[in-house]
């Protein structure tokens, strides 16, 4: 990773057009190609960014031009750079589930007949080049599912699903790929994002899933 620290202004021309005026600013360049410019505040969500893949061109004119297969483009203009580091962070371990998220993900893999008939498990933690998805299935069609699942479900999520989705369409062994979200509270946001999305959400009942009461999986 690469982290430069510098008062900049950045444009923005592709699908439409953005500016924003000089100040001190934050630019992350990860391994992965991406390219993201950060204010002090807004908790972790850039002012602008481009994902990869993309180029990043640093012109003797003091600009740095980032650049995607879409011809969309990214100009950053250094007035001067305060800091400039690279650092390697080697191979991330990913995220570590808490306890119920990861007894939720067992419990689900091991009764995939409570999402429907005919719903059976291909592999739990399944890889993809940015993290392993909680759980790869198939429905009563045949059809194959990736299934994300969280204790508390947030648009954050989605995202991560969306992301998943896009990776694993590309191989043809399993594509079409369908989405389920899964967790024991859906927020508003989240589902509306999924629906948008074409993203099937599912409310856990962890007592449920455990066998306490009787199954109360609902889909929407």
């Amino acid at each position: 990773m690469r982290l430069v620290i510098a008062r900049c202004s950045v444009d923005y021309a592709g699908r439409l057009t953005a500016h924003l005026p000089s100040a001190p600013r934050l630019i992350l360049i990860k391994a992965d190609g991406s390219v993201s410019v950060h204010a002090d505040d807004r908790a972790y969500k850039p002012l602008n960014w481009m994902s990869p893949p993309c180029t990043l061109k640093e012109g003797d004119d003091h600009r740095w031009t980032v650049e995607n297969k879409a011809g969309e483009k990214l100009i950053i203009t250094m007035e001067e750079i305060l800091h400039d580091s690279s650092h390697e962070l080697g191979v991330d371990p990913g995220l570590i589930k808490d306890g119920v998220e990861a007894h939720l993900q067992e419990l689900l893999a091991d009764r995939m007949e409570t999402l429907g008939d005919g719903w059976t498990l291909i592999r739990r933690e399944f890889p993809t080049a940015i993290g392993p998805v909680d759980i790869l299935g198939r429905d009563g069609d045949g059809a194959t599912v990736a299934i994300e699942i969280k204790r508390r479900g947030e648009i954050d999520g989605v995202e991560q699903l969306t992301r998943y989705l896009e990776l694993l369409n590309r191989d043809p062994h399993l594509a079409p790929v369908k989405g389920v979200f899964a967790a024991q509270e859906i927020k508003p946001q989240a589902r509306v994002l999924a629906t948008d999305r074409g993203i099937d959400c599912v409310t856990l009942d962890y007592d449920a899933l455990r066998g306490i009461e009787d199954d109360k999986l609902r889909l929407f």
